[in-house]
């Protein structure tokens, strides 16, 4: 399926800034919701790896699940990632939410969420 290799390359652009990649591949309207909520447009998601500030250590997507609605996608999965981001460290593990569209016969990233991965309550855990 495109959207399961779509997001192996998104893996590699993302840990290496390869910009190019991500320009062509996001929608000029798409939004990325950070684990805190903070909001980028796609100039800001650009703009964090073109200064430099953001830098990967690693960056894999896993425990992928994927729904086609004719146009549209939803991929819903494990993000893990070790780096820094202005020299303060950004590791983590977060379920992430891709909202993926088709436009001009190829599947573009129009927004995605992130939420950090905690530790389950006391109360659910036997």
């Amino acid at each position: 399926m495109v959207i399961i290799t779509h997001r192996h390359v998104r893996a590699t652009a993302e840990l290496h800034g390869d910009t190019a990649f991500l320009e062509r591949t996001l929608t000029d309207d798409f939004v990325g919701i950070g684990p805190l909520g903070f909001m980028l447009t796609k100039q800001e998601w650009l703009a964090r790896h073109q200064s430099g500030d953001l830098k990967y250590a690693s960056f894999s997507l896993d425990e992928v699940k994927v729904r086609v609605y004719n146009d549209a996608a939803i991929l819903i999965g494990r993000q893990v990632q070790n780096g820094t981001y202005r020299g303060n460290s950004i590791q983590g593990q977060f379920r992430i939410t891709l909202v993926f569209v088709q436009q001009q016969g190829q599947w573009r990233l129009a927004g995605l969420h992130l939420s950090p991965i905690g530790q389950p309550p006391s109360f659910t855990r036997e």
